[in-house]
């Protein structure tokens, strides 16, 4: 049995939320939980790593193209390193970069409409990220 893990691609306005089988193998989207105030995210996120026994947190850091940290990286390492205090779980930080374009390819692909995707393209992302984790440990 492997540990199971909790990918966030972490918004502004949604955070994009995928977990990982029992297994280890295969990354699958969670439905994106709304963004309200920090107390009801850290309450949502909570509940999530109870129902389904997370052991560990990988959050998407966005990276410039050039492999640098911007504002908007620190802005997700603040966030990041309060979560992982407040769950009491190992974090990792993954490179993101590029994973929404790729869910957004794969939505395209599937043939759904420009409204539909957006609400599945943050999830579909932190599944992506999972993914390469669970790839480069497999």
């Amino acid at each position: 049995m492997h540990e199971r893990i909790l990918a966030i691609d972490y918004g502004r306005v949604r955070h994009g939320l995928a977990v990982s089988d029992g297994l280890g193998l295969a990354a699958h989207p969670l439905r994106a939980l709304q963004r309200k105030n920090p107390e009801s995210d850290l309450r949502q996120l909570r509940e999530v790593v109870l129902d389904r026994d997370i052991r560990r947190l990988v959050l998407g850091l966005p990276l410039n193209m050039n492999g640098s940290e911007g504002p908007m990286a620190a802005e997700v390492r603040r966030f990041g390193d309060a979560l992982a205090a407040a769950l009491a779980l190992p974090l990792h930080y993954e490179d993101e970069r590029l994973s929404t374009d790729e869910a957004e390819t794969q939505l395209q692909q599937q043939g759904l409409r420009p409204s539909d995707r957006k609400k599945l393209r943050d999830s579909l992302a932190a599944a992506v990220i999972l993914r390469a984790v669970l790839e480069r440990e497999g």
